[in-house]
């Protein structure tokens, strides 16, 4: 069955629809454990161990993709942009682009509550057999109301093209023609994806081997929020070190896909006082999988 296409009117309709409200509480161990997750190492005891513990900032996209102790409950990611998929439906086809949080202040890294609702703010047209981009907002509060960071993520959706709207923006990141002003080699162990799992994100394709061979991969692949949190926390080893406080915004593109067990490499060029550019490759291949990435700081 071919699947159905977009229109300009639903389109429209769509701009501004919301999930559900939902808040997800956590503790001291879940910060480590997502410290973990995206590599932190043996003398990373700041973001370990509970005395002086700081939260790596990217903490804050767990809810993005979150279902673990998510209320109400879900049992699989379910994000703003999927309301587009209950449009074009039959398919599975999309994929996500690209991520970018900005943090308005540091999380509490000893217990605290995220409370959020995802909303579409944007669908651009690619053309006719060439796909639409969703974007979302995920304004993540504390249990005070008080906005802890923003993050705005960007879904393809294949079969979704042609609609008559607006074209999406081109990234005004151009990585320099020279080279990094920091090199960092790291690893994304065999069960790297299974550990990063238990933050939250429970889609299949990083689990589950039979799901996906039906989808085209060999077996699971890493998430792409857990490279980003690799990214995170190399940036602030390498322009802020120990003060993950002083991040203001980091975003980029997810280019390829990323399997566990594969050596990877960040690199970093400093563009001004408080900015910097990053790739984040995999060594193997020589290919990014972090893109175009922006890391700001104060």
């Amino acid at each position: 069955m071919a699947a159905n296409k977009l229109t300009l009117e639903q389109v429209n309709s769509l701009i501004g629809a919301k999930m559900e409200p939902r808040y997800l509480e956590y503790n001291w161990r879940d910060v480590v454990l997502y410290a973990l997750s995206v590599g932190a190492k043996r003398e990373d005891i700041q973001y370990t161990y509970e005395k002086g513990l700081k939260a790596i900032p990217t903490y804050g996209v767990v809810p993005y993709w979150g279902t673990v102790n998510v209320k109400p409950y879900q049992w699989m990611p379910l994000p703003a942009s999927m309301l587009v998929n209950d449009i074009v439906k039959p398919t599975i086809n999309f994929l996500n682009m690209d991520h970018e949080v900005i943090f308005h202040k540091p999380i509490d890294p000893i217990k605290g509550t995220f409370q959020w609702q995802d909303e579409i703010t944007d669908i651009w047209d690619r053309g006719e057999g060439k796909g639409a981009v969703v974007r979302t907002k995920v304004l993540v509060r504390d249990e005070a109301g008080v906005p802890i960071c923003t993050n705005y993520s960007t879904t393809f959706f294949h079969e979704a093209g042609g609609f008559g709207g607006v074209p999406m923006p081109k990234s005004s990141v151009v990585i320099p023609d020279r080279d990094p002003d920091f090199v960092v080699e790291d690893y994304i162990s065999p069960v790297q994806n299974m550990l990063y799992r238990l933050t939250g994100d429970t889609n299949l394709v990083h689990a589950d081997p039979e799901f996906c061979k039906e989808n085209g991969f060999d077996r699971p692949i890493m998430q792409g929020l857990c490279s980003f949190g690799f990214a995170c926390r190399i940036g602030i080893d390498c322009l802020v070190p120990g003060e993950p406080e002083r991040v203001t915004r980091m975003a980029a593109q997810m280019s390829s896909v990323l399997y566990p067990d594969t050596p990877v490499q960040m690199e970093i060029w400093k563009i001004e006082e408080g900015k910097a550019y990053f790739v984040f490759r995999n060594k193997l291949t020589g290919k990014p999988v972090l893109n175009r990435g922006v890391f700001e700081y104060k």
